[in-house]
């Protein structure tokens, strides 16, 4: 029976799949194994299902039984896949089943940002409520306004939904590849990155972290954006140079931010952008809700299993990875 190492706590579903299907390892520590204990822990292991840990030269040559790694995220900029590729190991993912989630969270950030609701919340926590003049508490609307989206994926085609079915905006979008369909489902207007940063009132950047997209967002492109728009990151931390959106807020180049990702996470308390009233902050937690968490998992499982019982094309392989599909 193949063996599978699982470097993180798993619902008892999946618990209960895997060990019908494989030789189940899970750690339980309360922190990540460091190096040294993922290679002691996974040194037989034909898999692993990981979320974050980085998966690289270093560990890949310690772990000569290993096949498959299987992170539980659609991200998987902590794989160095040309390593994977050396070792033939194929990597898996998870897209597709937390879209309709991280979506509800890109609104959450840019209905917060624009409504101001952490400052509003904290005035009135703090008892001062009254005494201001009324236009103090004003935000700006959301619904008709113009939506800018960096990155039509799964997810940016369910926010482009909520945006133009739901709050009635007019929507561009920025991709590598032109989508016609998606256009004509939802009235979008594709455009150039420059032009979208121009025109749009929410700029929302959805992009996966690549060599091309690392600090797309920066001092140049903050400055192109209007001086009342709001920037929202639900993507990867170092797709953004954090400086120049600081200095974009702090200087009033932009309206205000919304963050789910940081270029170091945990973010330090120390980050500049935590000291501003502009900024709503989140601690990167776009999938983060129990019924999509579990799916998530659910899903890695049947990854890892797939490419382990010889069934690699049934399983979510990473796109730079899928040539190995025909050697396993």
């Amino acid at each position: 029976m193949h063996r599978v190492f699982s470097t993180r706590r798993l619902p008892e579903a999946t618990v209960a799949y895997l060990k019908n299907h494989v030789e189940l390892d899970i750690w339980d520590g309360t922190k990540r194994p460091t190096f040294e204990q993922l290679v002691e822990r996974a040194q037989t292991a034909d898999g692993i299902i990981t979320s974050g840990i980085s998966i690289d030269d270093a560990l890949l040559s310690k772990l000569p039984n290993l096949k498959c790694v299987s992170t539980s995220s659609v991200g998987y900029d902590h794989f160095d896949t040309a390593a994977m590729r050396r070792h033939g190991v194929i990597g898996t993912h998870t897209p597709g089943v937390l879209d309709e989630t991280v979506a509800d969270l890109t609104f959450t950030l840019m209905l917060a940002a624009a409504r101001r609701v952490v400052e509003m919340d904290a005035i009135v926590r703090q008892g001062k409520w009254h005494g201001k003049p009324e236009n103090f508490y004003f935000g700006v609307d959301v619904h008709h306004r113009t939506l800018g989206i960096i990155g039509m994926g799964r997810i940016g085609e369910a926010v482009a939904r909520r945006a133009a079915l739901g709050f009635g905006m007019d929507v561009l979008y920025h991709n590598r590849t032109r989508k016609p369909e998606v256009e004509q489902r939802f009235g979008l207007e594709y455009t150039s990155f420059e032009d979208l940063l121009r025109r749009a009132d929410f700029v929302v950047l959805l992009t996966p972290l690549t060599e091309e997209t690392r600090g797309l967002m920066n001092q140049a492109a903050f400055d192109l954006m209007k001086s009342s728009a709001i920037f929202v990151n639900v993507s990867r931390g170092l797709t953004v140079d954090e400086d120049a959106l600081y200095n974009a807020l702090k200087n009033g180049s932009i309206r205000a931010a919304g963050l789910d990702v940081f270029r170091e996470e945990p973010t330090p308390v120390s980050n500049p952008l935590l000291q501003l009233d502009n900024v709503v902050v989140l601690p990167h937690i776009g999938s983060a809700t129990q019924t999509t968490r579990d799916d998530m998992a659910m899903l890695a499982a049947k990854n890892v299993v797939a490419v382990l019982e010889g069934r690699a094309s049934d399983a979510k392989v990473i796109s730079e990875l899928r040539d190995l599909v025909k050697e396993c």
